[in-house]
């Protein structure tokens, strides 16, 4: 594989990776903490209505969880594709 088709290849799989990470943040925060809300609070957990969970709490545990996700991926790509840090 030559290094232009294999730089295509890396970056395609990044941008790939930031697509999905940014449609989840996007279902989270938009549709469930604003959009979805009415329908989500008929649902309860521990007392609190779900919709005003995500928009309070759910969505910045979401967040998180995609730090941690996008950089266990990321490191997985820059390892295969020849380009991580020692």
């Amino acid at each position: 594989m030559s290094e232009q088709t294999s730089g295509q290849a890396y970056w395609k799989a990044n941008l790939k990776l930031i697509a999905g990470c940014l449609a989840v943040w996007f279902v989270v925060s938009y549709l469930f903490g604003i959009l979805l809300v009415d329908q989500l609070n008929a649902i309860t957990i521990g007392g609190y209505e779900l919709g005003f969970w995500f928009a309070q709490q759910g969505s910045i545990y979401v967040f998180v969880i995609l730090i941690f996700f996008y950089a266990f991926r990321m490191n997985k790509i820059d390892r295969e594709f020849g380009v991580h840090e020692e």
